[in-house]
């Protein structure tokens, strides 16, 4: 079940990527940075190994960090839970009733913070008992940075084994509803006290019923808790019904994705959630009925890897969607500063979703104007160089020939997406055009074709003659920004990393 060690390796390398960006040291940082540390709320199971959690250690703007340390206290666990170092690093040091652990190395952070370091094994005391609980106390400092501190609540638990049933398939035109079965099979030997369901659903999958024992985002199922018992052995299904969005891109597959946990693994998923969802007014969402069994407890997974389960949406038919480039007209004189605004349109029909993979729905090449230069380049940007390759080194910088802009992952039908270039006009140049290409083949991720390309070039003109046009005016001619060889494969290695680095769909926030 755990998707954590993906994550905290990608975190990871986020922070060491900071700490070549970061070029002065940490006593340079503006004084108002602050720091915060969390960490998750736990159950370990008595007579199991132990589970393994980490710190999320984060700071309220991008920060270098010399002689970091994170300490826990274990005397709220005395004779419930043990606490030790995971994977052997030697970065902590038992002392007394706590553990100190120090990073041999600089830290670079920012606000979206990182779960890659300091990770220790929660495990139940040979004396402890089901429902003993206690609380870890955890401290984060660096040099020069006020000490911040977080308490977490760990319990012992019931060990069970939930395993998530085999992946389903259905076959629907957009518009059309249908039930999609999610499974869930008792592994373990004893009986598990209720289940509860977290979900990961693409857009396109629309609630149709808001049961009362479910979680809803608008029209989009969050969760449910179940209170049925699940003997050992035995399997159990819940069918959700949908409706697939009338924008649904189609021929398209779309996904469901359930994790299955017992129901104090779930509370302390979501014990410190901001947004949690909305509850639902209709009849119970159920699982197959069993007669009841006495409660000894909470209960927590010992094999969460297994937990997964859900369906696999075919979206039949041909719905597909047509992306429009923008451009614009701008006028000044020598020295004046304009606003050019360029982007991508979505016509439709349909609406065009990839934040399931994490990348932009599109690419767009801006040749910057003659006579002009660049001065201030919005986020989402990056220079193209000569040879074609990125500017890896100062993404956003000013004064490139031409930039590659990335969308965001979800351009829902009619919805634009613009970026504000301030152009500095050096030379006035009648009728002097730049070039905005979206669908560009730049072997990255994002779509290179949509139902019209003959609106996929528009141009940024400075100071036409005769009424000109920029916003979507389209410009015939191949592209001066698509070009080959190893170059782009760094861009679009630097676009990638930017996205995923930035794409983190949480439904929990501690």
């Amino acid at each position: 079940m755990r998707d954590t060690t993906v994550r905290r390796w990608l975190a990871g390398l986020g922070a060491t990527g900071m700490l070549v960006a970061v070029a002065s040291p940490a006593s340079a940082q503006a004084p108002d940075a602050t720091l915060f540390v969390k960490f998750p709320n736990s159950a370990v199971a008595v007579d199991h190994d132990g589970t393994v959690q980490a710190p999320e250690l984060g700071a309220s703007k991008q920060v270098e960090l010399q002689q970091v340390k994170v300490t826990y206290d274990l005397s709220g666990l005395t004779g419930k839970v043990t606490v030790k170092e995971a994977h052997g690093n030697d970065y902590c040091t038992p002392t007394g009733n706590t553990l100190v652990c120090e990073l041999p190395y600089p830290l670079g952070l920012d606000e979206y913070g990182t779960e890659a370091h300091f990770e220790v094994e929660l495990a139940a005391h040979e004396d402890a008992e089901v429902g003993d609980e206690g609380t870890l106390k955890v401290s984060f400092g660096a040099e020069g940075y006020e000490t911040v501190s977080h308490q977490a609540k760990i319990r012992v638990a019931e060990g069970v084994d939930l395993v998530g049933g085999p992946e389903d398939e259905v076959s629907v035109r957009p518009g059309a509803t249908f039930d999609g079965p999610v499974t869930v099979i008792n592994a373990g030997e004893k009986p598990a006290q209720g289940v509860a369901a977290d979900f990961d659903l693409d857009r396109s999958l629309s609630a149709t019923q808001r049961f009362s024992n479910c979680l809803y985002r608008d029209d989009i199922l969050e969760s449910c808790v179940f209170d049925d018992v699940l003997e050992p052995g035995g399997t159990y299904t819940a069918l959700l019904p949908f409706t697939l969005r009338t924008d649904t891109f189609a021929p398209g597959s779309f996904y469901n994705s359930v994790r299955w946990m017992t129901q104090a693994d779930f509370e302390d998923r979501t014990a410190q959630a901001r947004v949690a969802g909305t509850k639902g007014t209709a009849g119970k969402l159920a699982l197959t009925k069993v007669n009841n069994v006495s409660r000894k407890g909470g209960q927590t997974d010992v094999d969460p890897e297994n937990d997964t389960s859900g369906f696999i949406v075919k979206a039949t038919g041909d719905n597909g969607a047509d992306l429009v480039s923008l451009g614009d007209t701008v006028t000044g004189e020598v020295g004046d500063v304009v606003t050019a605004t360029l982007g991508a349109l979505n016509e439709g029909p349909a609406t065009l979703d990839s934040t399931r993979g994490g990348g932009p729905v599109t690419n767009i090449y801006f040749n910057v104007p003659a006579g002009t230069t660049v001065v201030a380049v919005p986020e989402g940007c990056n220079p193209l160089l000569p040879d074609g390759g990125g500017d890896g080194e100062n993404p956003g910088a000013p004064g490139a020939a031409a930039y590659h802009c990335y969308t965001k992952s979800l351009l829902v039908k009619d919805e634009r997406q613009t970026f504000e270039f301030k152009l500095r006009i050096d030379e006035v140049i009648a009728n002097a055009s730049g070039k905005v290409e979206i669908n560009v083949d730049c072997r990255c991720e994002g779509r290179t074709s949509d139902l019209d390309a003959s609106n996929d070039v528009a141009q940024i003109l400075v100071n036409p003659t005769e009424g000109g046009g920029g916003g979507g005016l389209p410009v015939t001619g191949a592209s001066t920004g698509i070009v080959a060889g190893a170059g782009i494969l760094l861009l679009a290695a630097g676009a990638f990393g930017f996205v995923l680095a930035r794409r983190r769909r949480t439904r929990f926030v501690v």
